[in-house]
């Protein structure tokens, strides 16, 4: 069933990447769902990846509670975690649950309510119209909300480990600009490119292909979700594991 699945998700790509009728009408499709993926989600990842980084920084003191160890290294320690590893992935899994299952709710439902189907009976490329804009804001969208979780979260850690006692700012904040290895952030973004793929092929690929009705729908997205999680990690790791 798997190589089934698979198979009918590589065929229901080839459709998408077709050559669009008309830009023009794409280009407004993908200026729409970017504010819908980044505008929309910026909230929730702002809130999330600040008190990630604020608890991960009390977490850190906890552990390196001894005089040895300067407490920069809290800082420097943060930094890395949430550059490669907590700000992608966790935003890529929150957004997945938030953007995922919207999306697969909402083609879900054009086609229960034949509307794919109209599309495709007027001759254009229901596919492409419905998901190519999707994935293109995705691409661009989830880079950018990755970007604003590690800057919040490495602010979110300094907050919290100022008022909690953990670091002091100027020890942090020394921690952050030390040692730091920019190739860390190209992992961070290519990351960020393939999750945003993920997160927007995978749910409008079940919601494409769903039959039956309302109660139909809702098992797609939910699928859609947890398929989607699963694919976010096993590709994280062969990411971690080809770049590291």
């Amino acid at each position: 069933m798997f190589f089934y699945y698979f198979g009918e998700y590589l065929l229901l790509l080839q459709q998408v990447f077709r050559r669009p009728e008309k830009w023009k009408i794409y280009r407004k499709e993908i200026v729409h769902e970017m504010n819908e993926i980044g505008v929309g989600s910026l909230g929730l990842i702002v809130i999330i990846s600040s008190f990630i980084g604020a608890v991960m920084t009390m977490q850190i003191a906890f552990q390196l509670a001894s005089d040895l160890i300067p407490t920069s290294v809290i800082g420097q320690i943060n930094r890395d975690s949430n550059i490669l590893e907590l700000g992608p992935t966790i935003s890529a899994l929150v957004l997945m649950g938030k953007v995922g299952s919207a999306i697969s709710s909402q083609i879900g439902s054009m086609r229960v309510t034949e509307q794919i189907d109209a599309l495709e009976i007027m001759g254009i490329n229901a596919a492409g119209y419905l998901i190519l804009p999707k994935i293109v804001a995705g691409i661009i969208m989830v880079p950018v909300l990755v970007t604003i979780a590690i800057v919040c979260a490495l602010v979110g850690g300094l907050i919290g480990g100022a008022l909690s006692g953990a670091v002091s700012p100027n020890d942090y904040i020394l921690g952050i600009r030390d040692s730091f290895n920019g190739f860390t952030v190209s992992v961070a973004m290519v990351k960020a490119v393939v999750f945003g793929f993920i997160i927007t092929s995978v749910p409008a690929h079940k919601g494409f292909h769903v039959r039956g009705g309302a109660l139909e729908v809702g098992q797609a997205g939910t699928r859609a979700v947890v398929i989607g999680c699963i694919t976010i990690l096993a590709c994280d790791y062969m990411i971690t594991a080809l770049m590291l």
